[in-house]
């Protein structure tokens, strides 16, 4: 689909235009577990995508670090199957209500007791990863030492739990994606 002579990706939908021939978009986004039991689909923006170094998250994602991308509850559907649910307490002593795929194992979202207005999307999850850009890192001082934090003041770092996440939210929409 091509929206003024540019070809959108498969994420973009193209709404009604308005009177002054502009047009709005939404995203919507679609993904699930690897086996494909699980499906889901995102209908807004996240708030924001960042990377996570906590021992817990590099547990879970079996990795050096895990991802995370919030997104208001209210845009999130599961489509297909019902997710199992783990709960757990993080490393900021928070309570984590987990999702997961009962068959396949993939933790797909997590409900943050933190903020009971949005999911945290495990992005990998993703169909399409390809757009992701994090507006931050979190935990570093749990990071692998091989693993590169960048620097530059391009993205925002914390040594552990932020006491605030309004400055990521506020750092991912001033990213230009």
């Amino acid at each position: 689909m091509q929206f003024r002579g540019i070809v959108l990706p498969k994420r973009l939908i193209l709404q009604e235009t308005d009177e002054f021939g502009g047009g709005s978009m939404t995203t919507s986004q679609a993904g699930g577990c690897q086996c494909g039991e699980i499906r889901y689909e995102i209908t807004a923006e996240p708030d924001t995508v960042y990377v996570c170094h906590c021992t817990d998250c590099q547990r879970q994602s079996s990795s050096a670090f895990g991802m995370s991308m919030s997104v208001a509850r209210d845009a999130f559907k599961i489509t297909r199957g019902t997710p199992k649910t783990w709960r757990t307490v993080t490393d900021s002593g928070r309570e984590k209500i987990c999702k997961f795929c009962g068959e396949c194992g993939t933790r797909l979202y997590h409900e943050p007791a933190r903020n009971k207005a949005i999911y945290n999307i495990k992005p990998g999850t993703l169909d399409d990863t390809s757009w992701l850009t994090p507006a931050g890192h979190l935990w570093t001082q749990s990071a692998q030492s091989w693993v590169p934090i960048p620097d530059d003041g391009k993205m925002l770092t914390y040594d552990t739990q932020p006491p605030d996440f309004q400055p990521l939210f506020d750092k991912y929409q001033s990213i230009g994606r």
